[in-house]
């Protein structure tokens, strides 16, 4: 019967085995059954059997990590808890991207439970490793594509594009590059890249200030960002102040807790998603033509529901 300091002796062993693994030391049993005064049978019991789970092997009579998994482990719990934020995240994302970034992280995390939570709708693109790395290499060597596009719309063809940024708006991919200078997005899951051409291109700092004030893949390269002025209801209110939009400014907070707030779009299907999702409770102020297209859509939707005999 093992006594609970016997249990001490073998994790204390354990543990300075598993470090020194970690710090990418070849090990030989020999030497250890010196070190923590033992047999080598027992040392070699170490290796089969207590850390049979862990990614090491043996070579030339001494024991190796693996490469690529010698990454330090985390100690802090803030650390955990962002790490388990970016696990939830990526199960969201599902498929064989979720499963690859699970295992990576498990590299890293000292446990399996995670406490967090989430639920995100973004769509799966694991199915497209080949091509991002591709169209990543095309980035960061400012090289031009050649590619096919399908945007439904008309026939497939072919074009050359540069390459600026891969996003995602509202859980659905994009490429956003330019042909012949216009800027474009277009949906990765209809891109289909041939080749990495030997031309290069240039870029300014413009199209990373274009994207951090963007809402949705709806942003306009060439049009200056216009302000919309919107009140939101109490209740409403905090969303906003708890996730602001990008370019939000608040203009007014009310006793009874509604907000006044603008933002700057460079196109009014930026703003009309967000303002549509929070009917009857999100109203713009300002312009006046783009309350005049809610009007017009809320008009048309009865409209149609009285068609279908709803209403």
């Amino acid at each position: 019967m093992a006594y609970k300091h016997d249990y001490d002796k073998i994790l204390t062993r354990l543990t300075v085995i598993l470090s020194k693994l970690n710090d990418g030391e070849a090990l030989s049993v020999k030497e250890l059954a010196t070190e923590f005064g033992v047999s080598e049978r027992t040392i070699q019991r170490d290796f089969n059997e207590r850390l049979a789970s862990f990614p090491i092997y043996q070579e030339n009579k001494k024991w190796k990590m693996q490469e690529g998994f010698r990454v330090e482990k985390t100690k802090s719990l803030e650390d955990e808890i962002v790490l388990d934020i970016i696990e939830k995240i990526t199960e969201g994302i599902g498929g064989k991207f979720s499963t690859k970034a699970h295992k990576l992280l498990s590299k890293i995390k000292n446990e399996d439970f995670n406490p967090i939570y989430t639920k995100l709708n973004i769509e799966d693109i694991s199915d497209r490793f080949a091509d991002i790395q591709i169209i990543e290499s095309a980035i960061k060597e400012k090289r031009e594509l050649l590619c096919s596009y399908d945007d439904e719309r008309r026939a497939l063809y072919t074009t050359t594009i540069q390459p600026l940024k891969i996003v995602n708006y509202e859980g659905f991919w994009y490429l956003v590059a330019l042909q012949n200078a216009t800027l474009k997005k277009y949906y990765l899951k209809n891109l289909i890249i041939q080749k990495i051409l030997e031309t290069t291109f240039s870029t300014d700092t413009k199209l990373d200030k274009l994207l951090e004030g963007s809402l949705s893949v709806w942003f306009q390269k060439d049009v200056e960002p216009f302000e919309v002025k919107l009140l939101a209801e109490n209740h409403v209110a905090k969303y906003f102040k708890r996730r602001p939009l990008p370019t939000q400014k608040i203009e007014l907070l009310s006793s009874d807790g509604s907000m006044e707030f603008s933002i700057k779009i460079t196109h009014e299907m930026e703003i009309l998603p967000i303002v549509k999702y929070w009917i009857p409770h999100l109203f713009v102020l300002e312009p006046e033509w783009i309350r005049e297209i809610v009007d017009q859509d809320l008009a048309l939707y009865a409209k149609k529901f009285k068609t279908l005999g709803v209403l």
